[in-house]
């Protein structure tokens, strides 16, 4: 049974991979800063600090494998904190990386993002950028093997709040109106968390070795389309605003392409979950959760 440790495991994208390790067999440790709500019984938990380079050594032995989620992934965070983004983003991956190379780990699995390839994403997208050329360097001097997972957009359960799917059908179901930035226009290739996760698991074949891989999904919306569909799931009547202003926008419109710094292989779920039940059970959260209150 291989040793896989997931720094970040706690997470939206780190705590549904860690699951998908476990499903197929693998001795799965979480690391991160707090306990995890969602730590399976079969899964270990080490809450430290992601910088602590002594303690993630201690914990690393052992593995062949390293997960690496951790660090500021919301955009408009990261653009309110842009020393802080660099400092945990690039300073997070460059230590664990460090440790992996000292515990002899066999592959360095890295969260990324499709901002890599645009001019959009603020000082997120630049410490994503920043860790990929970083984690070439330390592939080339220390030969530690690696995959960079450039993930789309996102969804599904235990998203966070500023998660665009879940920000806009929290609004829908708690205010029966949404207030969009945009026209409309906005095109997105949306992939739910599991399907995600899958594909974060399957890449651990030897053919994704020292590769970029784009992880999204087949179901490309425009944000209208999206619109009316949480409006008709949740069961509310169309509210929706939709405002621009002169403000540079940090999310992309149609493509994020326009540089990228490796070139990368794109990875589609051939079975996936399809949006409206994705959709739907996003409302079935918010509800449970309104009720929890």
């Amino acid at each position: 049974m291989d040793k896989v440790v997931v720094i970040g495991g706690t997470g939206f994208m780190g705590s549904h991979t860690a699951d998908v390790l476990s499903e197929r067999g693998h001795k799965v440790v979480v690391y991160d800063h707090k306990p995890s709500p969602w730590l399976r019984d079969d899964q270990e938990m080490v809450v430290g600090d992601m910088l602590d380079h002594a303690k993630l050594s201690e914990m690393i032995k052992g593995a062949r494998y390293l997960y690496h989620y951790a660090g500021i992934a919301d955009i408009g965070d990261a653009k309110r904190r842009p020393v802080e983004t660099i400092h945990l983003n690039v300073m997070g991956a460059t230590i664990a990386m460090q440790v992996a190379v000292e515990a002899g780990v066999e592959r360095f699995l890295y969260a990324s993002t499709m901002y890599v390839y645009s001019p959009y994403g603020s000082f997120y997208r630049a410490s994503k950028q920043a860790s990929e050329t970083v984690i070439e360097a330390y592939h080339e001097q220390f030969g530690l093997d690696y995959t960079l997972l450039r993930y789309g957009s996102l969804y599904g359960p235990r998203a966070q709040d500023w998660n665009g799917l879940r920000r806009y059908v929290k609004q829908i179901v708690q205010e029966g109106k949404l207030d969009y930035r945009g026209t409309g226009k906005e095109r997105r290739e949306y992939i739910h968390v599991r399907d995600a996760a899958k594909l974060s698991v399957d890449i651990l074949d030897e053919q994704h070795k020292n590769q970029a891989i784009t992880v999204t999904g087949q179901q490309i919306l425009n944000s209208q389309e999206l619109i009316d569909m949480m409006f008709e799931i949740s069961g509310v009547e169309k509210n929706v605003t939709f405002s621009q202003d002169d403000r540079p926008s940090d999310h992309y419109t149609m493509t994020p392409y326009r540089y990228t710094p490796k070139r990368a292989k794109k990875l589609v779920p051939g079975e996936f979950t399809d949006i409206g039940e994705g959709i739907l059970e996003v409302v079935e959260e918010i509800h449970q959760e309104r009720h929890e209150e």
